[in-house]
Formats: C-alpha cells, sequence, structure tokens
C-alpha cells in the first residue's frame, strides 16, 4: 500500500490538504529554490511548542501493552520471538529504559515537542517524554550515529505556488510558500517500535515528512507521516501517522525521564 493511500485512510480530515500534497508532489523536489540556508529557505515554519493528537491507536500509545501484543506490525519470526521475551526489568537494570523513546516511536509518545533552529542549517526537536532531542541537519555536519536518536539527514521539498490552495473553501489551507520537510534517520542504536518489546535494529531506517496545516480558525497542526525499513526484523515497511496542533506558547512543558515500562 502506498503512503498516500494508507494516509487517506487514517488521517482526519482537516489534515488530508497534506496527503494531496504529497500526491502532487510526485516525489521529487520540482520547484527546488537555491536558497544559501536552510533556514532562510523554510518552505513552512515549524518552529514553536506542539502537543500531541493521540487520534488513532490511542490504547496503545496511552498504556504499556501486554507482552505479545504486536499486533498490526509486520515482524518477522526472530523479531515475535524477541517481543515474546520481552524484560522490562531487564532493560532497567542494563540502564536501556529508553529503549522506547528512540526516533522510530518518540513522536508516537503523547507530550509535547519543543522545535528550534539550532543554527542556520540545523533544525532541533526536544521532546519532554524521555527528555530526548532530535537533531535534523540539512548539511553535513556531527550526527549522533549509535544513539537513540541516530543520524538525520533532512532536506526541504518545494511544491508550485498553485498547489497552496488545494484543500477548498472550509478546509484550511497550506502554508502558501509550499512545502514539506523529508527528514531520512539512520544509524540508531537499537530499540523499541512499541514500548513492550517490540524491536527494530540498527539497520532499520526512518523516513518522514513533516507538514503544517491551517484550519479556517487559525488553528494549526503538525502532520508527521512515517515509514520504518528494517530488513532485520520487519516483513515489510511499517507506516503510520502522527499529529500535533500548535501551541501559544510552553504551557504543558514538562520534561519526563525515559521510563521501561
Amino acid at each position: 500500500m502506498t503512503r498516500i493511500l494508507f494516509l487517506t485512510k487514517i488521517v482526519p480530515l482537516i489534515l488530508l490538504g497534506a496527503v494531496c500534497l504529497h500526491a502532487q508532489r510526485g516525489g521529487g523536489r520540482g520547484g527546488a529554490q537555491q536558497t544559501p540556508t536552510a533556514k532562510a529557505g523554510a518552505p513552512i515554519d515549524l518552529t514553536g511548542y506542539w502537543v500531541s493528537l493521540v487520534t488513532q491507536d490511542w490504547r496503545l500509545r496511552m498504556f504499556t501493552p501486554p507482552k505479545g501484543d504486536y499486533a498490526g506490525i509486520p515482524l518477522n519470526a526472530e523479531a515475535r520471538k524477541i517481543a515474546d521475551g520481552w524484560d522490562p526489568a531487564k532493560d532497567e537494570a542494563a540502564g536501556e529504559q529508553c529503549r522506547s523513546y528512540g526516533a522510530p516511536t518518540l513522536m508516537r509518545i503523547p507530550g509535547r515537542l519543543h522545535i528550534t533552529w539550532q543554527d542556520d542549517q540545523t533544525l532541533k526537536i526536544e521532546a519532554d517524554s524521555g527528555t530526548q532531542t532530535r537533531i535534523f541537519l540539512f548539511s553535513n555536519g556531527e550526527g549522533q550515529a549509535g544513539t537513540w536518536q541516530g543520524i538525520s539527514k533532512a532536506s526541504w521539498e518545494y511544491l508550485p505556488a498553485a498547489v497552496s490552495d488545494t484543500l477548498g473553501a472550509g478546509r484550511g489551507t497550506i502554508d502558501r510558500r509550499g512545502g514539506s520537510l523529508k527528514v531520512v534517520t539512520t544509524n540508531m542504536k537499537p530499540g523499541y517500535l512499541r514500548k513492550n518489546g517490540v524491536p527494530y535494529s540498527a539497520n532499520a531506517v526512518l523516513t518522514e515528512y513533516f507538514d503544517r496545516v491551517t484550519e479556517p480558525n487559525a488553528d494549526s497542526y503538525l502532520l508527521i507521516t512515517s515509514t520504518v525499513e528494517d530488513p532485520t526484523y520487519l516483513a515489510q515497511p511499517l507506516m503510520f501517522s502522527t499529529q500535533f496542533k500548535k501551541q501559544a506558547d510552553a504551557s504543558g512543558w514538562n520534561p519526563t525521564p525515559c521510563a521501561a515500562k
């Protein structure tokens, strides 16, 4: 199933504009502009505080699922064996309470994000859940190989100006400058796709698209569409979508440590 068809089945109506944009993008960077820095050339503004909206998989995201509950994840036999043997006490003893807070799952944990520009070529995302930080590199720079967040290479994908009005009357608008953020993350420390020990390996590759959608009442939403590919543990790519709502300030920001269960 393609990413577009998958999203049209699960994303709330007000967020479908982002899906339309990806469908019209055609996978390339048509119309990409030459800009001096990633910050100066940003087609959308992702900075600020965002709070997660748990619109899918509420039970699985709000509570730790029981051991062996890996429905919906295309695991191979080896991965199911590992998941069936999950023991959070062993993770705690090994100092690996953050195994479910790696890049593939961090955005799925209910909480808040604080997005800022670390410099003109580096976007930083801080998550209060697990007190984790992701660094998105738009140019060659020091990454985080072998860590929970891995190395994230970012690029802007620009769209023709005419595409910005595709939602239609009363259904919100996409930023008129038009575009999305694409992030590909590799070199991650092995972790969990679900808090109950469902594994991903060091060979996993995470591809994400970040879109900003604005409703007619000026409320703004961040839509993240993700694909995890892992030849070690997944029989096929795992796809999902996550949504956040823009906050006016840091209200509710509450950094908390990782928890194994």
